[in-house]
């Protein structure tokens, strides 16, 4: 019965597969197509089949299917320009995980099959997304395989330096995880155009940087350029996306602070979106997203000087804690948020083992967030010294006083 249920995995990865492959060649004309659902769910079945017999036997089933597979795409291709292989090599590769199904991996072959079918159906999306690609961007990729794949895993794993502050491995998982965040934010608010909207380009520009947001945006309330309550929704919006990726972070990088730093940060978080939420219904038609300017996050520069700032907030955090204990501690990641949020955050995770319960851990890493969020309703004020700089500097001013309060109350408590 096992065996039964096995090869019932294989045949149904196989149709899974195949409803994909039908589906998209639906419109061919009847006889020109190389498989589709049927012949999907039989390669998926043999390919079961296969697994459960002597490997020599399986080799030759697997080269006869593949055999075929390619005989039909050779002929079919001699009638038709520009063929894809696609149909042909999936095939193969839905023979596989039916072997995968009966020789001890069918929850993998499952899940492999359900991505497959995925990617496969994601074409028209896919090629969309890369024809919008520039040269850099796809240098930019390259180059996130390259911090993420190569350097990575050869990075040691161990604390060294002045006072055992930086660990490498650690110190380069924070410029892959802050840099990957980065870059898909970048990508994504490129692909905004203007008149998709004043909040999406928010949306996407903050995961890359809160504060370019606001000064993009408080200078068009300066300048009258746009809805001023849309401009004040999408400044409260990315400072909801700030809090929003620290929490992200913490939760990766320092995961028993992340209570008590969601504690502080909860009700922040509750009055911006609000605030957002009543600006964005005050407002006029949709706003025109306008220019945000990012830097591109993989640039080489930026992604050294991001290791490098935080190896050296890390080595004032460690000289902190041993010489002027928590206080001296907080009071170094307090000064580094007023400048970037997430290198305070990452300093604090790099440190090799820091003597701080969680809660109090989350208490100090929720000043920084406070105090980035203080500046930029300065930002407000300086860059649109007028009644909409006021509006738009007021939410991110209340958050920051109801954390500040959140604080007192828990360190009194």
């Amino acid at each position: 019965m096992i065996m039964l249920q096995y090869l019932g995995y294989a045949l149904a990865l196989g149709l899974l597969i195949g409803l994909e492959r039908g589906w998209s060649t639906r419109e061919d004309a009847a006889g020109t197509r190389v498989a589709g659902l049927r012949t999907f769910g039989v390669l998926g079945l043999t390919g079961g089949v296969a697994g459960l017999l002597p490997p020599a036997v399986a080799a030759i089933a697997v080269l006869a299917a593949g055999a075929i597979l390619l005989t039909g795409y050779i002929r079919r291709s001699a009638r038709a320009d520009g063929l894809s292989a696609t149909s042909a090599i999936v095939g193969v590769v839905t023979m596989l995980l039916g072997m995968a199904a009966t020789t001890g991996f069918a929850t993998e072959a499952v899940a492999a099959a359900a991505a497959l079918s995925l990617i496969l159906s994601m074409r028209d999306t896919l090629h969309h997304w890369l024809r919008g690609l520039t040269a850099a961007e796809v240098r930019s990729a390259f180059r996130f395989a390259i911090i993420a794949l190569v350097i990575l895993p050869l990075a040691p794993d161990r604390a060294m330096g002045p006072m055992d502050a930086w660990n490498p491995h650690r110190l380069w998982l924070v410029v892959v995880l802050v840099s990957g965040l980065s870059f898909a934010g970048y990508i994504a608010v490129r692909r905004v155009r203007p008149a998709r909207g004043l909040l999406l380009a928010a949306l996407f520009g903050a995961v890359v940087s809160s504060t370019a947001v606001t000064a993009a945006f408080a200078r068009r309330l300066r300048s009258g350029d746009g809805d001023a309550a849309a401009l004040a929704a999408g400044i409260a919006l990315a400072s909801v996306v700030m809090v929003a990726r620290v929490l992200l972070l913490t939760a990766i990088l320092a995961p028993p602070a992340l209570p008590s730093l969601a504690l502080v940060a909860g009700p922040a978080l509750l009055i911006a979106v609000l605030c957002a939420l009543l600006a964005w219904r005050r407002s006029g038609a949709a706003s025109d997203a306008g220019s945000i300017t990012l830097g591109n996050p993989l640039e080489v520069g930026v992604a050294l000087g991001l290791a490098g700032l935080v190896a050296l907030l890390s080595l004032a955090g460690q000289w902190a804690l041993q010489r002027f204990g928590h206080a001296g501690l907080a009071v170094t990641l307090l000064i580094t948020g007023f400048a970037d949020v997430d290198a305070a955050i990452l300093a604090y995770a790099n440190l090799p083992a820091p003597a701080l319960d969680g809660r109090l851990a989350g208490i100090i890493l929720a000043g920084p967030v406070l105090m980035n969020t203080l500046l930029k309703a300065a930002i407000c004020i300086v860059l649109a010294p007028s009644r909409g700089g006021v509006l738009a500097a007021l939410p991110l001013a209340s958050s920051a006083i109801v954390g500040g309060g959140v604080i007192a109350l828990m360190l009194a408590g």
